[in-house]
């Protein structure tokens, strides 16, 4: 949020990378809170590359700049989504990315800056935040097979996401960064599943049967959703 701690932390370290991983990153909240994730999810890229953009010009010491795009972007474009997908974000969290996709494109175009968009569809870790439902169903089912709670309240159990490990999509974008040219790149496993499959096998793995726990709770659900995201990660 604030550009000129972040021209400082530029013009100290000299980088020859900067990977831009800094948003206000959850969906739902997105729709509580538009203006701070507009923010920090769009205008914190334009800082970064203002300040690339200022400290390549001064010392003449090129940097390399990744801008992590969202499959959000895609919102209510049909699937499979690749590179030349038409943009239609269905949260505040979608159009905020967009803009910051969009600035990347632009300081690479109008100023020669090796800047790249890695658009990423979603991608799981056991370090994922508890508030993200991978990590809330998993969590949940511990806490059910423990005795610490009888029930795990989700919204939309028929979205169906493309879902890949962290690990494997970080070192994608580390490659992107290495290519002779700057540009674009989709990266997903090109399969998608509903949030009910992932429910469904995760309790099974834990010996329970998921309809004994699972509670559907319309205040969960968004004000607008994405139906389905399946990637197509040919050109990477």
């Amino acid at each position: 949020a604030d550009a000129g701690t972040i021209r400082k932390i530029v013009y100290q370290t000299k980088p020859d990378e900067i990977y831009n991983l800094g948003a206000q990153s959850h969906v739902k909240v997105s729709f509580e809170i538009p203006e701070y994730t507009m923010d920090i999810t769009g205008n914190g890229a334009l800082r970064v590359l203002e300040a690339i953009r200022d400290f390549q010009t001064e010392t003449g010491k090129k940097v390399k700049f990744y801008q992590a795009s969202s499959s959000e972007m895609f919102g209510s474009s049909p699937p499979p989504q690749n590179e030349k997908t038409p943009l239609s974000p269905q949260s505040p969290y979608g159009a905020a990315k967009i803009f910051a996709y969009n600035m990347t494109n632009l300081y690479r175009e109008a100023y020669g800056l090796f800047a790249v968009n890695g658009i990423l569809f979603n991608h799981e870790s056991p370090r994922r935040g508890e508030t993200f439902v991978t990590r809330k169903i998993t969590r949940a089912i511990a806490r059910i097979k423990s005795g610490l709670d009888k029930k795990l309240y989700l919204g939309n159990l028929n979205a169906k996401r493309d879902w890949g490990y962290a690990p494997e999509y970080m070192e994608a974008a580390w490659l992107i960064m290495q290519q002779p040219k700057p540009d674009d790149y989709v990266i997903a496993s090109g399969k998608s599943h509903s949030v009910r499959e992932l429910v469904e096998i995760a309790f099974g793995c834990a010996g329970l049967d998921w309809r004994k726990y699972v509670v559907v709770d319309s205040f969960l659900m968004r004000p607008a959703e994405v139906d389905t995201l399946v990637g197509d990660a040919t050109k990477a």
